[in-house]
């Protein structure tokens, strides 16, 4: 269905620089269920050892961390709460642990599956726009609702079951910036604007 991936050279850069660039690119999950996909509409940047908030502030490296100190391009995931993940994009080069959160999507491919997913029994045709949006707008919503867990860690987002493909292309007077969320423990670091969001219409 999708033949093209993002090259390795996307992800062979900062955070901060793949973190925008990543708004409107495809995430797809291929699984023996079906396909399901979203353009990424909100991301957040993590600058690695000298970053408070990155999972690899000073450096640390542990058995949950050391898929960020690999080669670019690959997934990081990891769970919140005991029963959410978090999917994540290695980026830079290797040895520098740098990563990209991917918050939210806008679903595109087997949102009826989505649906199953999440447990939600409405209709697909009555659903608004807001309501669709709602199915993967945070981070353990859609990771959920593309089926992305703990057997996803590591895997090579250019492959052919779990990848991002070329999406949409976002104009940057539609991307705004906040600080991330849920670092307050960060000090300084928590109020840098390095949430990037898209600014998309609902029913487009």
């Amino acid at each position: 269905m999708y033949t093209k991936r993002l090259p390795l050279s996307f992800y062979a850069r900062s955070a901060l620089e793949v973190a925008p660039e990543l708004l409107g690119k495809l995430l797809v999950h291929v699984t023996d269920d079906g396909i399901t996909s979203g353009y990424i509409t909100e991301t957040e940047a993590y600058m690695g050892p000298e970053d408070k908030a990155a999972h690899t502030y000073g450096g640390r490296k542990t058995k949950r961390t050391q898929a960020m100190f690999g080669p670019p391009g690959h997934a990081y995931i990891y769970l919140i709460y005991g029963m959410y993940y978090c999917f994540n994009v290695v980026v830079a080069t290797e040895g520098q642990p740098q990563a990209v959160l991917v918050r939210a999507l806008k679903p595109k491919d087997g949102i009826q599956l989505m649906l199953t997913r999440r447990q939600v029994k409405e209709n697909l045709h009555l659903l608004t726009p807001k309501k669709l949006y709602q199915l993967t707008n945070g981070p353990g919503k859609l990771c959920q609702a593309l089926a992305i867990t703990k057997e996803q860690y590591g895997c090579d987002l250019t492959g052919s079951t779990l990848f991002i493909a070329p999406g949409i292309s976002v104009d940057h007077h539609d991307i705004s910036t906040k600080p991330r969320v849920n670092v307050d423990y960060a000090d300084e670091w928590a109020q840098l604007p390095w949430r990037f969001i898209w600014e998309f219409f609902l029913d487009s």
